[in-house]
């Protein structure tokens, strides 16, 4: 099963847009449409919000066009597919690295192998993220970062940015600092393991690993630990004499 491909379409005319949102719904359901954008200023703020993976760029539309919307970013974190009646633009579609370039009318089996090659491109590009992680963790014993996977997606969460990790059957919630919360098919020793050597994890509880630099406060009564961003952890009564003396040590 192909994983979804998160993209935004950009294209001063409606019916181009539609056209071509039928296409990818027909001919590349894994293709999830985020936004459809006019131009490129609303372009440039959709992409920030949305976070693309891909966008489908026309290229002659009225203020900017499409070859300019490059100069909003500092860094380009997307793939661009450009999109245009005019095949003299290929050339310097390409300069501007876009992964592929489709002229209009899209033809359907020119569609399917934009994405194939899309496709492709992001696996690769995840993979070095694996391995850039694990080249990071054998050159520092510390972990320094872990690679998720959700339903549709993968992340490389820095263990800083990690509150607390919940077991709930066997599934982990991963909480970070950022308010978010991943849902991932791993059980919590697996992530006990991978984080022994970092030393400010630990395990609370039977179904609680916990970053101690996010540790608020602690009731003794109710054995529950409060954490940044409004978590609240359990402490397992057979887990208070060690957890009172790793607290010391922080303090």
């Amino acid at each position: 099963m192909q994983s979804t491909i998160k993209a935004i379409l950009v294209d001063d005319e409606e019916s181009a847009r539609e056209v071509l949102s039928n296409l990818l719904a027909r001919f590349c359901p894994e293709v999830e449409i985020l936004d459809t954008c006019s131009d490129v200023l609303q372009a440039v703020e959709s992409i920030k919000k949305h976070k693309p993976e891909v966008v489908f760029l026309d290229i002659e539309m009225p203020n900017y066009n499409g070859f300019e919307l490059m100069q909003f970013f500092e860094n380009i974190d997307f793939e661009i597919v450009f999109v245009t009646a005019y095949e003299r633009y290929a050339i310097r579609a390409f300069e501007v690295a876009a992964i592929d370039y489709l002229l209009k009318p899209v033809d359907i089996s020119r569609l399917k192998e934009a994405i194939a090659k899309l496709h492709t491109k992001l696996q690769t590009h995840q993979m070095k993220e694996q391995y850039q992680v694990l080249i990071d963790g054998l050159k520092n014993r510390e972990v320094k970062s872990i690679v998720i996977s959700t339903q549709n997606q993968r992340y490389v969460l820095p263990t800083t940015d990690i509150v607390a990790i919940k077991a709930h059957e066997a599934y982990c919630h991963i909480y970070t600092i950022e308010g978010k919360e991943y849902m991932v098919s791993k059980h919590l020793k697996h992530y006990e393991s991978i984080l022994e050597d970092t030393h400010h994890f630990f395990r609370t509880h039977k179904s609680w690993l916990v970053n101690i630099e996010y540790i608020l406060s602690y009731s003794k009564t109710n054995l529950e630990i409060q954490l940044q961003t409004g978590i609240i952890a359990k402490l397992s009564k057979y887990k208070k004499a060690s957890f009172k003396e790793l607290i010391k040590v922080k303090k």
